[in-house]
């Protein structure tokens, strides 16, 4: 299970839109788009995906999984969480993957999707076949991460390689020092570096995934014993869990409202028993 910390911005009758962002970023990459969907009526929320922020795991033993399907599952728990049955979807990277995943297991779940660099869910039989050296030479960040050099180095200059990684995938956006600090601190998270290390070794076939994830992975409906559930308390009473956060507020953009009155909390508790 997941204490899963988000912004929300808008009011919460309008229709709900879920922004997921991807790797290395973070929720701050909707500063400006969050505000202007607000504006037009929509309840946005931006989670920290899983090893961001003050988003964490609420088990010490729990594997930090970073295949396709577990954050996917992220998403449906978080829903689960706020009461939202369906939600209009956007992400880009890590988040379009999601984005497509959430779409094609769980397609109920989705009044829109919005899909930024297209369909990318993973194959992984034909993810292990090799591209033109040119195109290779573009993912060799997880070449370097298939090593335990790799992990190492990137566990020991985090801030350094994925601010490389901003300039190289986007040359030509002139973001200053204090745009990346504001997204590198969600770096910091005590998980992130495992889960990213994970995530893309299980994409190149070098570490297993979670049986239970596969299983949602390989096509299985939401519904049933599918679906992520909130931990039961007192009777088996379903009920929203205690949020346990404080609200993300990102530098300078209004229009966020907090959970509570003078920053309260802004997280839920995403997750439970799964067969």
């Amino acid at each position: 299970m997941l204490d899963i910390a988000y912004a929300e911005f808008g009011p919460r009758s309008g229709q709900a839109v879920v922004l997921l962002h991807g790797w290395p970023y973070d929720a701050h990459s909707y500063v400006d788009v969050a505000p202007l969907l607000a504006a037009e009526g929509y309840r946005v929320l931006v989670p920290f995906l899983r090893g961001y922020g003050a988003t964490r795991f609420l088990l010490p033993h729990a594997v930090r999984n970073g295949q396709q399907s577990a954050v996917a599952l992220d998403v449906i728990a978080f829903t689960d969480a706020l009461r939202i049955d369906r939600a209009v979807l956007g992400g880009f990277d890590w988040g379009a993957r999601t984005v497509g995943v959430v779409a094609a297991v769980w397609p109920r779940r989705c009044k829109a999707i919005v899909a930024v660099s297209g369909y990318l869910v993973t194959n992984l039989a034909e993810n292990l076949e090799p591209l033109p050296p040119a195109v290779e030479r573009n993912w060799w960040y997880q070449c370097y991460f298939a090593t335990e050099r790799g992990a190492l180095g990137y566990r020991r200059d985090r801030h350094g390689f994925n601010k490389l990684i901003w300039r190289t995938a986007s040359p030509a956006w002139d973001f200053d020092d204090a745009t990346y600090d504001r997204s590198a601190a969600s770096f910091e998270n005590l998980d992130h570096v495992a889960i990213v290390i994970h995530n893309y070794r299980w994409r190149l076939g070098l570490a297993p995934g979670e049986a239970r994830y596969e299983r949602a992975g390989a096509g299985r409906r939401a519904g049933g014993h599918d679906r992520q559930r909130l931990r039961r308390r007192g009777r088996g009473r379903r009920v929203l869990p205690r949020q346990v956060h404080r609200p993300v507020r990102p530098p300078g953009v209004r229009g966020h409202r907090p959970q509570r009155p003078a920053g309260g909390a802004a997280a839920v508790r995403a997750g439970g028993r799964r067969r």
